[in-house]
């Protein structure tokens, strides 16, 4: 017999005849209605959860993950406001009942079509069975293992920027906080750790920061159990975190503690850690045999403490309702859960690719047009830096200035990263801009790439346009799936409701002369382009870098994208192209409404010839390219500029009437760059193709920097060998 339908037989035998589990008297300023209206919220996820596990039995629903002995959130989100956003723990159903109450959803149907994977489900359009909606502003979450706790951090922190700067569209009120949620197991992940450490970092500076902590106490991670008080023990004593805990059993403890937790937050304006004491009920999942690693007296102890039982026990000792009624209603829940369940498999389901993709790329957004800065703002901010925008000047000097123009004409911009502010960055890409446009704009982080890119996910979510640098490309992959699990899937799985708009800057890629080895070197790319959705910009030229910035922001802005842009670092301070002193690879700042579009490449020559390259090897091809005119071969060289989406309609148009082409590839040729394009250019085109890519290794120090990867010595033996 399912371990449902035995706590559900156990928990109508119980009420019945009085058996309730031993507790604590109601206590607190939770009145009568709202303690029954808690319930209802509770009786009805707990039958969701039950109806989701028939319809998964029968076929007809597809996932199972419940709530059940978590019923508690709904005191939780009774003592928090509707519009403080909420970033959930896949155990909240009972949150996301109550709340949908509190806005007027009709939370049973929509969570049953989400458990159906209708293209009716309003949140994720049947992508996935995620807790979420626009009307209750709790952005959706899937399978999380802290995963969401950085972004949380971000989205509190906007609170504070919101007052000071306009954001794009601002989603949580002045006086709003963000509450987390997240279960004990997640909380020892390094995701969670980093994140909390974060908000302790922030608080104890002083910053505002209205974020409320809930770690979810269940005792359990799918199978491994939680020493008895580690959470306690854990995070008790975090400095600039005020701890609170609760019996989650508990709803008159839970909605008294929650609130007082709340107020805190909001007044205060500093990070709250609340602990829920709860149960786990049926397992981790409905496919989860706990029996297999579980005494049976271990669950059989969490049945008898089901939390609807103690509710029913408190509801019944304050006066808010009689055993009868507290009957009427789980069975009036289970009924309309029934009910509905049985309309809702009939909806239409997702049917093909397409229609699973649609919410991949954003919806565009209407923005006021902008004229860019004005010229008396640019006097003022660039003061003598405009007497050299004449002149030619390395790809870093012109970046500096973009961003500059940027920041000036849009004030939702803002900056984080390390050493981004006093210093300027590593190589010195955003000096000035700390002095220019203040450090709240220009945000000096901790070392945590985690929480960097949650900052800016958080940000985003509350209307700001975000631009977050990775220090280097190696150190991406220390949190890469900020970028993976949470930037680039908001949208997909809440059917484009939801989005969190940004421009990641990047310094990376190889040809670094005696400067580290493989952290502060690294040539792959296919970590980023591996992610559905995600721009990904590689630029080669100074003045390019300008105009391909410039409209990674507007994609930022008005396509709502996210975008990765990776500049490299051994072109930053680049001059000369073939002999020393030609400054050939040094250009003048471009107009500032000078752009290079998504998709469009650049190309040099029309020989017969073909280099398609991008970044550095764009660089080296260039110096190839006069050799190989000294030997009488002519080239074009194409510049793709655009890593993904690969620019396959400029590309292929740029190679009409070449013979032959080279793919350069300064990245290594497992899962990298050429290999799209060699697939690319085979299956659309009858040319020769060639791939000249790294070698399959990390990349030395020393005078060995460049001896795995591509040069000009060895593009133009490439060439001659044809």
């Amino acid at each position: 017999m399912d371990r449902a339908d035995i706590v559900h037989d156990a928990f109508m035998t119980r009420l019945a005849s009085g058996d309730f589990p031993d507790g604590a008297a109601p206590e607190g300023p939770l009145s009568n209605a709202e303690a029954l209206a808690i319930f209802e919220a509770q009786c009805l996820s707990r039958n969701l959860d039950r109806r989701s596990r028939k319809m998964q039995a029968a076929g007809e629903g597809f996932y199972t993950i419940g709530s059940s002995g978590h019923e508690g959130m709904a005191a939780v989100a009774s003592a928090l406001r509707p519009d403080d956003m909420a970033f959930l723990h896949y155990r909240d159903g009972g949150f996301q009942t109550r709340r949908s109450a509190q806005v007027g959803v009709d939370a049973t149907r929509d969570m049953l079509l989400s458990f159906a994977t209708s293209t009716d489900d309003p949140i994720s359009g049947g992508r996935h069975k995620v807790l979420g909606s626009r009307a209750m502003n709790i952005p959706p979450q899937t399978s999380t293992i802290a995963s969401h706790l950085p972004k949380a951090v971000g989205a509190a922190y906007s609170v504070g920027m919101c007052q000071r700067h306009t954001p794009v569209q601002q989603s949580i009120p002045d006086d709003g906080l963000v509450m987390c949620s997240f279960g004990d197991a997640s909380s020892n992940h390094s995701t969670a750790q980093g994140a909390i450490n974060t908000a302790c970092w922030t608080s104890y500076q002083s910053v505002p920061l209205p974020l409320l902590f809930v770690c979810e106490d269940n005792g359990i991670g799918i199978s491994t159990r939680t020493p008895q008080g580690w959470v306690h023990a854990n995070f008790a004593q975090k400095p600039g975190l005020k701890y609170f805990h609760a019996n989650g059993l508990d709803l008159f403890e839970t909605y008294r503690v929650a609130a007082e937790a709340a107020a805190y937050v909001r007044t205060r304006k500093k990070p709250a850690f609340l602990h829920l004491s709860l149960v786990r009920l049926y397992g981790h999942a409905g496919s989860d045999m706990q029996q297999s690693y579980l005494p049976k007296t271990v669950f059989e102890s969490w049945e008898g403490d089901d939390p609807l039982l103690h509710s029913a026990r408190l509801l019944i000792a304050s006066g808010a309702a009689t055993a009868d009624e507290i009957a009427a209603i789980y069975t009036r829940t289970e009924d309309d859960c029934a009910r509905v369940a049985a309309e809702v498999i009939t909806r239409p389901r997702l049917q093909n690719a397409a229609q699973v993709m649609d919410s991949i790329v954003p919806p565009k957004r209407d923005l006021p047009a902008t004229n860019g800065p004005s010229t008396d703002a640019r006097s003022a901010v660039f003061g003598s830096d405009l007497k050299q925008m004449t002149q030619p000047q390395p790809m870093s000097k012109l970046l500096n200035w973009a961003l500059t123009d940027l920041m000036l004409a849009h004030g939702d911009i803002a900056m984080m990263g390390e050493d981004i502010g006093a210093k300027g960055g590593v190589y010195g890409v955003t000096q000035k801009l700390s002095a220019r446009f203040g450090r709240d704009r220009m945000i000096d982080t901790l070392l945590d790439e985690q929480s960097i890119l949650g900052l800016a996910i958080g940000m985003a979510h509350n209307g700001f346009t975000p631009m977050p640098e990775i220090q280097f490309l190696a150190y991406l992959h220390n949190a890469e799936d900020q970028i993976r699990g949470e930037a680039a899937t908001l949208s997909f799985f809440s059917n484009g409701q939801f989005t969190n708009p940004m421009v990641v800057r990047i310094a990376g890629l190889g040809y670094q002369k005696g400067f580290g080895g493989h952290f502060h070197n690294d040539n792959s790319l296919a970590v980023l382009r591996d992610i559905p959705g995600v721009v990904v910009a590689v630029p080669s030229r100074g003045d390019d870098a300008v105009k391909m910035l410039r409209e990674c922001v507007r994609l930022a802005r008005e396509e709502q994208r996210v975008v990765v842009f990776v500049e490299p670092i051994a072109l930053y301070p680049m001059r000369d192209l073939n002999e020393k002193d030609d400054k050939g690879w040094m250009q003048t700042y471009p107009a500032v409404d000078e752009t290079i579009a998504l998709g469009r490449v650049g190309v040099t020559g029309d020989g017969p010839v073909a280099i398609v390259t991008y970044g550095n090897g764009h660089y080296l091809s260039q110096q190839a390219a006069a050799d190989l005119a000294d030997k009488g071969i002519a080239t074009r060289i194409i510049d793709l500029r655009w890593i993904s989406p690969l620019p396959e309609i400029d590309l292929i148009a740029a190679l009409a009437g070449a013979e032959r082409v080279l793919v350069v590839d300064e990245c290594r040729k497992s899962g990298n760059v050429g290999e799209g394009v060699v697939t690319l250019l085979t299956e659309q085109t009858d040319l020769p193709v060639k791939l000249l890519a790294a070698d399959e290794s990390f990349i030395a120090t020393g005078p060995a920097y460049a001896a795995t990867m591509p040069s000009k010595d060895s593009i133009v033996t490439a060439v001659l060998n044809g």
